[in-house]
């Protein structure tokens, strides 16, 4: 599992994550032996960071690549994204949709964080689509990141000494992160950064 948040603040978006990979409950790849740690991603003008599986992370790469018409710029268009990215999921790259069997729909098996100038969106496994106005955070070490970050929200930090703050509470207690971390900033769009100082 892991610890990713993403923080909007001040006209500006951080999102940041840890670099630890667990395999089942007794072995760990830390970032030192890992040539390919960082669990953010770039597509277009987005951020993409994955919690779940390891095996998400290219294979969400791989889908976006191929998938011809994607919007990225509000819940609405992130949800007809998503819905179109499913099927190419399962056919192409053997996603299993189940999880239970009482469900109303097919999982996507994946939550993923998004951040972009447009805004925090988080995706859920049943493409469920939220749109973040302060912070959000996702992973085994989301509880303490969240903690974290409510304390320190409302002090003169930036968005990224926020996430930072997330993060590393993420890797103190939970045992599934672990530092370094990666952390990237956008600058809000116009429009979107006066909704975030009114």
């Amino acid at each position: 599992m892991t610890t990713i948040v993403a923080v909007r603040k001040g006209g500006q978006i951080a999102i940041a994550a840890d670099s630890q990979t667990t395999f089942g409950d007794d072995q760990k790849l830390l970032a030192v032996y890992d040539r390919f740690h960082d669990k953010i991603f770039l597509h277009g003008d987005s951020y993409f960071a994955i919690s779940g599986s390891a095996a998400h992370d290219l294979v969400l790469q791989g889908a976006l690549k191929e998938l011809k018409k994607k919007d990225f710029s509000s819940r609405k268009a992130i949800f007809d994204t998503f819905r179109k990215l499913h099927p190419k999921l399962k056919d192409g790259f053997y996603l299993r949709p189940e999880e239970d069997e009482e469900d109303p729909y097919e999982s996507s098996q994946m939550m993923v964080i998004i951040a972009n100038k447009h805004g925090i969106f988080g995706v859920y496994p049943m493409r469920e689509i939220y749109e973040f106005g302060r912070y959000w955070a996702i992973g085994s070490g989301r509880k303490f990141a969240m903690g974290a970050m409510y304390a320190v929200y409302d002090q003169k930090l930036s968005a990224a000494e926020i996430a930072e703050a997330g993060v590393r509470a993420g890797c103190e207690f939970d045992v599934n992160s672990s530092l370094p971390m990666s952390i990237y900033t956008i600058e809000l769009a116009d429009e979107a950064a006066k909704d975030a100082k009114a």
